[in-house]
């Protein structure tokens, strides 16, 4: 201890002169962020809603003046060792001089710091805390108007002609036209204001105004605006918003990534409390007023929300010829291009009313908390039979409860929760994050879920999309015996007592992955990643005798290699090769990717882009690939078949205020004649889609 004590007071005599001063705030590196923290994309991940997470962190950054172990693990960056360190650190010698400091904690490395930069400041205070509330909105640090275009230049078959059916009516089409747009604007302050209007139309939707189908231009709109830290009341929030507290089995909307090859720091949900909804996911979101208030260790967050809801409405009609209606499902795509998916808009009313008390204790080791949730609809839901769903949610209204802790020990974390819904059904989630030395952390999450356990806004820990009918449990690894090597892994093994979609039986699996990583130098970083997985599925249907299903395992595995070069601070390559194999009921079929990239700088250009080639067999062995995209917009497209993708983004700052971006995407098939199906095909073995984007800054 008397070692880091010197080496904390010579770097703060020798940073003096550096008093107040912030290091730059670095542009989100959005791609090396998730290239760590997602094993393998699937289709399944809200990607566009953990962009959005991840901006919340940006605009609202951790003050590391007063930052608990808490706050510091909901980045997702820091081992519990690191988070152990910076809290002695800080409580031997106070405050923070500068970020430049950073670089004295023990077992922080240069690594660690560049990738926390984005996310915290010192000292968050306002200069324009005094100025009278219009005055401090016009002068908010984050302050800008964001317009992008997006569109594919090839005509699918929603936007042609319609057919002339049998029966002399004419087929459905689209009723927009090909173009995305999206426009958002915002006012922030962080710690003290945030103002947000975001406005989408997706490819098909109609540019109209139309009350009776709630479409006013735009097909989607959301607003909110919060205050934060007003006294006692630690949040205001009207309009669109988000909660998170425990873990994830109650209220889980946000960020969370769960398994990756980051397999210690993910593991673990955090209690980031009410956040601002500024995606354009038209599900999985509150809309009303949401208002967190501090007495002291204990705070009380209320939350009421009244939406509108996307569903399937069926109408019946009894003997004696009265008529009621019930909902068939919920429907989650947010698109309205085609006379049936306007029928569906709106057809539904979701009320909420929700609280949640959390209480931590003197020293912030110690968090616990209850939440309790009521969600409740205009009319019943009653799925559509399957032989499958006999345990979901069926009725009018739905109530879940939990209690939850977090406990910090040492390099020790431990957390659970613990849900009861109002069908009967229970949820429950435990685990630990350990650091076992300086080299080795260690982290273990068991998980169960039951059949009838229901939660609509639950996001916790699980294999499956939902905490319902799992049981499991991951163990992960990190090794890092030096500078230049590391190895992390998991395992994570699992069971669905109940049938699912496509499995008429109970089933079990596993899944494990290993990541090798190389970084001799700051210019260079080399990995190698295994993941295998192993699940159940039904047979296909010729193969199933007629009185009963039958199962068999799927195998998949998927390598990865990648090498990064820097050969300077402007200029960046990257070679990626991928490779999957699948094999089901006797049948293989395999999968590869090869992907060179390059990006780079010069004076106020930015520049990207990429050509891969790609060769599969079937879906099953679809290669995905993530790829730089204009400012906070994500593509991570997927391929199978064979053929050529390539991509080029340029970004100009035209002057301190005005940024605008260009992207060009092309993918060559060399093995058909079609791309898609449905309403969403075109003729042809060529896409071209372009997306065009300027942002204005108003307090430059």
């Amino acid at each position: 201890m008397k070692g880091k004590a010197i080496t904390g007071l010579a770097l703060l005599v020798g940073t003096m002169g550096l008093y107040a001063q912030q290091i730059p705030k670095t542009e989100l590196d959005i791609e090396a962020f998730i290239e760590e923290r997602f094993a393998f994309q699937e289709e399944d991940i809200p990607y566009e809603d953990l962009y959005e997470s991840l901006l919340q962190h940006y605009f609202q950054p951790l003050d590391l003046q007063k930052a608990t172990s808490t706050d510091l693990q909901s980045l997702y960056l820091l081992s519990p060792k690191q988070i152990e360190s910076f809290i002695n650190y800080r409580n031997q010698l106070g405050n923070f001089v500068s970020l430049y400091e950073l670089q004295a904690i023990p077992d922080w490395t240069l690594t660690t710091i560049e990738n926390l930069l984005p996310f915290v400041v010192i000292n968050s205070s306002n200069p324009n805390q005094s100025l009278p509330g219009f005055k401090r909105m016009a002068k908010a640090e984050n302050a800008y108007l964001l317009l992008r275009h997006n569109r594919v230049w090839q005509e699918r078959k929603g936007f042609s002609l319609p057919d002339t059916l049998a029966n002399g009516t004419l087929s459905s089409r689209y009723m927009g036209d090909p173009n995305n747009l999206y426009l958002r604007f915002r006012l922030q302050q962080p710690s003290d204001f945030s103002i947000g209007l975001t406005l989408d139309k997706d490819a098909g939707e109609l540019f109209t105004w139309d009350p009776q189908t709630k479409r006013y231009g735009f097909n989607f709109l959301s607003f909110h605006y919060t205050l934060y830290n007003k006294g006692r009341l630690k949040m205001l929030s009207l309009g669109d918003y988000q909660l998170q507290y425990g873990q994830g089995l109650v209220f889980g909307s946000g960020f969370s990534v769960g398994k990756g090859a980051e397999t210690i720091t993910t593991v673990k949900r955090s209690s980031i409390g009410v956040r601002p909804y500024t995606s354009v996911l038209e599900a999985g979101y509150f809309r009303g007023l949401a208002a967190t208030y501090s007495m002291g260790r204990l705070d009380m967050t209320f939350m009421l929300s009244n939406k509108a809801r996307d569903a399937n409405l069926q109408t019946t009609i009894d003997s004696l010829d009265n008529s009621s209606s019930y909902l068939s499902s919920l429907v989650l795509s947010g698109l309205h291009r085609t006379k049936n998916e306007i029928q569906k808009k709106a057809q539904a009313n979701e009320q909420n009313l929700g609280v949640n008390l959390g209480y931590q204790n003197f020293d912030k080791t110690l968090k616990v908390g209850v939440n309790s949730l009521y969600t409740g609809y205009s009319q019943p839901i009653y799925p559509t039979e399957r032989v499958y769903n006999q345990f979901e949610f069926k009725g009018k209204s739905n109530t879940v409860h939990s209690i939850y802790f977090t406990y910090n020990f040492r390099n020790h974390y431990f957390f659970g929760e613990t849900a009861l819904s109002k069908s009967g059904g229970m949820g429950h989630v435990a685990g630990l994050m350990s650091s076992l030395n300086s080299k080795l952390d260690f982290s273990l999450v068991w998980r169960k879920y039951g059949r009838n356990f229901h939660t609509f806004y639950g996001n916790a820990f699980s294999e499956g999309s939902r905490p319902i009918n799992e049981e499991g449990l991951y163990m992960g690894v990190y090794f890092k015996p030096n500078r230049k090597f590391s190895w992390s892994a998991y395992y994570d093994y699992f069971s669905f007592p109940w049938m699912r979609f496509r499995v008429y039986a109970p089933s079990i699996g596993h899944e494990w992955l290993s990541r090798f990583k190389f970084q001799p130098n700051k210019q260079l970083t080399l990995f190698i990643q295994f993941r295998e997985e192993i699940k159940s599925r039904n047979l296909l249907s010729e193969d199933q005798p007629s009185s009963q299903y039958l199962l068999a395992q799927g195998k998949r595995q998927n390598m990865v290699w990648s090498l990064n070069y820097h050969p300077n601070r402007n200029w960046q390559l990257k070679s990626r090769v991928q490779q999957s194999f699948y094999k089901f009921a006797g049948e293989k079929s395999k999968g590869f990717l090869i992907a060179q990239s390059i990006s780079g700088e010069a004076g106020a250009y930015k520049f990207s882009g990429s050509l891969a080639l790609f060769d599969t067999d079937d879906y099953e062995n679809r290669q995905y690939l993530y790829e730089k995209n204009v400012l906070w917009a994500f593509s991570i497209p997927n391929f199978y078949d064979q053929g050529i993708r390539t991509y080029l983004l340029v970004q100009y700052k035209v002057n301190p205020r005005l940024t605008i971006w260009g992207r060009w995407a092309k993918t060559n098939y060399t093995n058909r004649e079609q791309i898609g199906s449905g309403l969403q095909e075109i003729a042809g073995n060529k896409m071209v889609e372009t997306t065009f984007q300027l942002r204005y800054q108003f307090n430059r």
